[in-house]
């Protein structure tokens, strides 16, 4: 991973020095690319990094403390390594990003310059422009649980606890029509209208495989069931894609106790008391228990 650090800072030392820079993007779905600015292909950590590959990067800004490091990568598109309908898909978003300054005449001479991930991702002429974002972006993230009334987990997580296989949460159906975010499935008709409403659909299979969206509606229709989406899944859905369903939560405690039975692990406090009730002040005239006065 780390390669000979001192070797390569004597070679760097020495005045006369033949290094290169090499990238590794590992995506979620687990696909890793590597590339280099070197014109010959180098390989090193099991991965082979792949020249004239068109992609740059600029210098890496780091800094001390809590500053963010960042830089960004430019490259070209194609089909071999960085596809466009890739990047419209997503399969992109979040990736890992590792950088090295490595001796192209010996790469065991190699540091490990940056580790981030991609963050903003834009494509324009035949290009691709990705702002990576180094390990300390992670510290902007918020912490802590927020004190409200629906519950603040996600169906099936650690702070749920909810075992999504349970018969009757996950369904899988096979389309038979697209338009748009509209989608008619056959299959997973054993449920009421509304059962995957606010859930999930998983692509299984096809151009657009381990790609997903959340349910917008959920209907009955004739052999199966109408889904809407709140948004289309870019990789392109085919008829004959097998798809997966996850039953939805709306987040409130009357569907965690009747339609999940988890009431136990329900993470929203929906005893807050309402705004009205913030603002009463002392009366004298009557009682004011802090509902609305209309």
């Amino acid at each position: 991973m780390g390669g000979d650090k001192q070797a390569l800072q004597a070679h760097l030392q020495s005045g006369l020095t033949t290094t290169c820079r090499c990238w590794a993007i590992t995506r979620r779905d687990g696909r890793t690319f590597g590339f280099t600015d070197h014109d010959m292909e180098l390989g090193f950590d099991g991965l082979t990094f792949k020249a004239s590959t068109g992609l740059t990067a600029s210098a890496i800004e780091q800094a001390t403390g809590l500053s963010i490091d960042n830089t960004e990568a430019m490259g070209a598109l194609s089909d071999a390594s960085v596809r466009d309908e890739d990047i419209e898909a997503g399969r992109f978003d979040g990736a890992e990003v590792r950088a090295w300054l490595v001796n192209w005449a010996d790469p065991t001479q190699r540091m490990l310059q940056f580790r981030g991930s991609i963050g903003e991702l834009r494509r324009a002429g035949g290009a691709f422009h990705a702002e990576l974002r180094g390990l300390t972006d992670l510290l902007n993230r918020p912490l802590g649980r927020i004190y409200q009334k629906p519950c603040t987990a996600v169906l099936g997580d650690k702070a749920c606890r909810f075992v999504l296989d349970t018969p009757g949460y996950l369904s899988e159906a096979e389309i038979v029509a697209v338009e748009g975010t509209e989608l008619r499935l056959q299959g997973a008709d054993d449920v009421d209208a509304g059962w995957f409403e606010r859930g999930r659909l998983d692509v299984l299979d096809g151009a657009a495989q381990g790609l997903w969206a959340s349910v917008k509606l959920d209907e009955q229709a004739k052999g199966g069931r109408a889904i809407t989406l709140w948004s289309a899944i870019g990789g392109g859905l085919a008829v004959g894609d097998r798809v997966q369903l996850t039953a939805g939560c709306d987040k409130r405690m009357s569907t965690c106790r009747l339609k999940f039975d988890n009431m136990l692990n329900f993470q929203g406090f929906p005893d807050l008391p309402h705004e009205d009730w913030v603002m009463a002040v002392p009366k004298r005239s009557s009682q004011h228990k802090g509902r609305s006065r209309r």
